[in-house]
């Protein structure tokens, strides 16, 4: 089920604007035979990240939240199959994309965006693994704590976040130190890119998180069961024909 996540009345989900999709690719099948492509990692224009084949025949791309439960459900049930089965092989790459609903996903996704880009999915998939610890701490903040987090100039909103939920320990894990994280909450060019990525939402009409397309379709689906389906389906029809 998609989720849009309640904190308190101050908590107004607040979605940055952004720019319109990338062009789609014709199909290309699967080449460099034999290797496993689920640790090939690349950052794509508008700073969204895609693991797998570049030329695989089906695309799914992920629009997530990190304080959206069912995005880290979702997150649990299809990152290990789709990493062990259909990714290595090239059939399928997987491109994730940030949908913003507050401060909360707009601090996480700058510093799932700190340091080595090709190292990424490591702290995405620690954030969507930690999440119900961090995000049971909202809860425990006043009406008026929480308003620290929707006033005054962002980069020290974030900071404020950053620090009333653990981020900088969970940062300083990975070797990265509060004046480094500081930096990446700063980061203007990143930012940008976040915006660009909610004007892509925006045009593709979601609702809610998480949502998905499949090679540029909107797919009417939003657990792994529906999706595992649609992909394994995409696959089939790829194949159709070829002996």
């Amino acid at each position: 089920m998609k989720t849009t996540l309640r904190f308190t009345a101050l908590a107004a989900c607040a979605a940055l604007s952004i720019a319109a999709a990338p062009a789609k690719k014709p199909a290309a099948a699967p080449s460099s035979a034999g290797k496993n492509w689920a640790g090939q990692v690349v950052a794509t224009p508008d700073g969204s990240h895609r693991y797998g084949n570049p030329d695989a025949p089906v695309k799914l791309n992920e629009y997530v939240s990190y304080t959206c439960p069912h995005c880290a459900h979702f997150h649990k049930e299809s990152d290990p199959a789709l990493r062990l089965t259909v990714v290595p092989k090239g059939q399928v790459s997987v491109t994730v994309t940030n949908f913003l609903r507050n401060p909360i996903d707009l601090t996480v996704a700058m510093l799932t965006n700190c340091g080595d880009p090709k190292r990424f999915f490591v702290r995405h998939n620690a954030f969507f693994a930690t999440q119900e610890t961090w995000l049971g701490k909202v809860e425990k903040f006043s009406r008026e704590q929480q308003a620290r987090w929707y006033q005054g100039q962002l980069t020290d909103r974030m900071r404020v976040i950053a620090s009333d939920l653990g981020f900088y320990d969970q940062m300083g894990a990975w070797g990265m130190g509060r004046a480094q994280t500081d930096v990446c909450l700063a980061d203007k060019a990143m930012l940008d890119k976040l915006r660009t990525q909610q004007t892509e939402v925006e045009k593709l009409g979601f609702q809610g998180t998480p949502s998905f397309t499949l090679n540029g379709e909107v797919l009417n689906a939003n657990d792994w069961a529906s999706v595992s389906k649609a992909i394994t389906a995409k696959i089939a029809e790829q194949r159709a024909g070829n002996i």
